[in-house]
């Protein structure tokens, strides 16, 4: 059961912890930890908490009295959970003693939930922007009828909202398909029903117990002949290892309202992905991924399997190009399909 971690408090933080008591070096560890919750209740750092003049009054008497400035040993994550200045990226922990890591702050490279299927354990940070779009072709033949759908622009926008953990997700996308039978073509082409949901990153990697994320979603209804018509509510539930620093394990396991395409009937459709992540480069990844979807009472719909891989190259900490392909591994699936794509954040 995951819970709020507790740190012991160094031999520095009891000499800091009361600049009220009447004689230096000897401070009081629950004043302390009142005083250290109490700046850390609205703001990510403690020093947020004062104006130039507060901050340095307070300051003054921590250091007559106790010998080393309250604030800096504050933010050194004393105490409960992570301290003032640290960010909190998960919702929980897995176990009592560990902090609340992961996400990817400004100062490191993104994190995108594509090339692949499998979206990633982790969110993008309060107030940060994310776009990820591309282009993807899938082409299938079965008799003498065959289609082939072009997707674009597979608009996803991420934003962190709240906390560091909770972030907003709108996606939309546009289809042009031509199925071909017996030699007729017959083309359509329409807006994807618009996609909303909200990634929860839940839990950090603690030794073999995974980085974990959950994403309660949808799809809204915007009419057209790629439309069902009617709100599509799931569930992802997302994990992943980081095993060194060059390979990576992720998964998801997800439920979604789905529809069958014969009768128009709705079902529930389980979906199972595994995905290994490699950094070949500083900048260059490469990913592996096996991933399949499995309808549950539909009237016509059956099982598909598909693996896929890519590559992504890592133009700067904020920009990330990617390339893929993939085939489909019974006669249910698509044939293969490819694509690319670009993410940015700011």
């Amino acid at each position: 059961m995951a819970q709020i971690a507790r740190h012991e408090p160094s031999k520095e933080c009891d000499v800091v912890s009361s600049y009220t008591d009447s004689s230096p070096g000897t401070c009081s560890w629950a004043i302390y930890a009142a005083i250290c919750l109490l700046a850390a209740s609205t703001a990510t750092t403690a020093r947020a908490q004062y104006d130039g003049a507060d901050w340095t009054a307070a300051s003054s008497r921590a250091a007559d009295h106790c010998e080393v400035d309250f604030f800096d040993c504050c933010c050194d994550n004393c105490g409960y959970g992570p301290g003032p200045c640290e960010r909190r990226w998960t919702l929980l922990q897995w176990s009592y003693g560990t902090s609340f890591e992961g996400g990817a702050p400004l100062d490191e490279p993104l994190v995108t939930d594509r090339p692949d299927f499998t979206e990633a354990s982790t969110t993008v940070g309060r107030g940060v922007n994310q776009i990820e779009l591309g282009y993807g072709y899938f082409y299938d033949e079965e008799g003498d009828t065959s289609i082939r759908t072009h997707s674009y622009p597979q608009v996803l926008w991420r934003r962190g909202i709240l906390a560091d953990w909770l972030e907003l997700r709108v996606a939309w996308s546009y289809t042009e398909e031509r199925v071909t039978t017996a030699g007729v073509p017959a083309s359509a082409s329409d807006s994807d029903d618009i996609y909303l949901g909200f990634k929860i990153a839940l839990t950090p990697q603690e030794c073999w117990l995974p980085e974990m994320a959950i994403i309660p979603q949808m799809t809204i209804p915007v009419g057209g002949p790629f439309s069902v018509n009617e709100v599509q509510p799931g569930l992802n539930w997302l994990y992943s290892w980081e095993i060194n620093d060059r390979l990576s394990i992720g998964g998801s396991t997800q439920g979604n309202r789905a529809a069958d395409g014969v009768t128009g009937d709705f079902y529930i459709e389980f979906a199972q992905s595994i995905t290994t992540g490699i950094s070949l480069t500083e900048r260059v990844g490469a990913y592996v991924e096996w991933f399949a979807f499995f309808p549950s009472s539909a009237d016509t719909e059956v099982s598909r399997h598909f693996i896929d891989g890519g590559f992504t190259y890592l133009w700067s900490d904020d920009l990330q190009l990617d390339v893929f392909a993939g085939v489909g591994l019974n006669e249910a699936a698509a044939d293969y399909f490819l694509g690319t794509g670009a993410s940015f954040r700011f």
